[in-house]
């Protein structure tokens, strides 16, 4: 399934979106939104949806498209993912996986605007694979437990202000993270029985139409499953959490490319996931 929410800000509607993206149907009649709450019943239930109602196309067209997951309790990210990476970052790629938090209200929609903070001049770009949770997930035995806590992915920019992260951070990365509208997500998300094998995915994204990541989560240094239970280790997850699996080489940070100002274009791509396209704005 290709789960959406579409409509303003605050007052999103769940719909059910076609492989092709031509049809939409309404998931009002199921759950009054895409959250924790209606994940944890899907992870029950996969047959909670059996016959949901199209809508016509003209009720949808030009809608904003949302989040596909609202109110997540958590954004929990991976830094330094692949060894390139880590290397354009000047650090050795870790023995563990480093983890970090996103303020879950810096998830806004795939195409809403990405404010530049005030006075920034190191906002940076980055595509990830976001995993969600489906079921809640603690201690768990083995990562070949973990991919059945999984409800689905979507695409992911963490993007970040790498002056506040690295020179102003105080020893930690959350505040070079949790800057408002700095986690656009989705379009869509796409339930884990449909992606299949999440190592196995090529993220993209320009700048101004202009490649600067290409890269594939095979090249992750942890992947999804043994992310998910080492995590579960530490913490609890709960349905609706977001992880950030990490980004590919190719960011400002690199010093390969300039840093994202007013008015340039952000567009990621993963593959079987859809594309997000984001303006950058000064923050009012």
């Amino acid at each position: 399934m290709r789960l959406m929410r579409i409509g303003e800000a605050g007052r999103e509607r769940p719909v059910l979106a076609s492989g092709d993206g031509e049809r939409h149907y309404d998931l009002r009649p199921v759950t009054a939104d895409i959250d924790g709450a209606f994940l944890a019943a899907l992870a029950e239930d996969p047959g909670l949806v059996p016959d949901p109602v199209r809508l016509p196309e003209t009720d949808i067209a030009g809608e904003r498209v949302g989040a596909p997951v609202a109110r997540p309790s958590a954004v929990l990210c991976i830094g330094q993912n692949y060894a390139a990476h880590a290397a354009e970052s000047g650090a050795e790629p870790p023995e563990r996986p480093i983890l970090f938090y996103k303020s879950p209200n810096t998830v806004v929609g795939p195409a809403d605007d990405v404010l530049i903070p005030r006075g920034s001049v190191k906002t940076d770009w980055e595509v990830e694979l976001a995993v969600v949770i489906g079921r809640r997930a603690r201690y768990l035995d083995s990562p070949a437990d973990a991919l059945a806590h999984v409800a689905g992915y979507a695409v992911s920019d963490d993007v970040s202000e790498r002056t506040y992260q690295l020179d102003e951070s105080g020893g930690q990365w959350s505040k070079g993270k949790s800057c408002e509208t700095f986690n656009p997500l989705g379009p869509v998300l796409v339930t884990a029985d449909e992606v299949g094998d999440p190592q196995a995915l090529r993220l993209r994204s320009w700048v101004n139409g202009e490649p600067r990541q290409d890269s594939s989560t095979a090249d992750m240094i942890f992947g999804v499953a043994e992310l998910v239970h080492h995590l579960s280790q530490y913490l609890v997850l709960e349905p609706g959490d977001i992880i950030n699996t990490g980004t590919p080489q190719g960011v400002a940070l690199s010093g390969r490319f300039p840093y994202l100002k007013a008015g340039d274009v952000v567009e990621l791509e993963i593959s079987g996931l859809g594309r997000q396209r984001s303006v950058c704005r000064d923050a009012p």
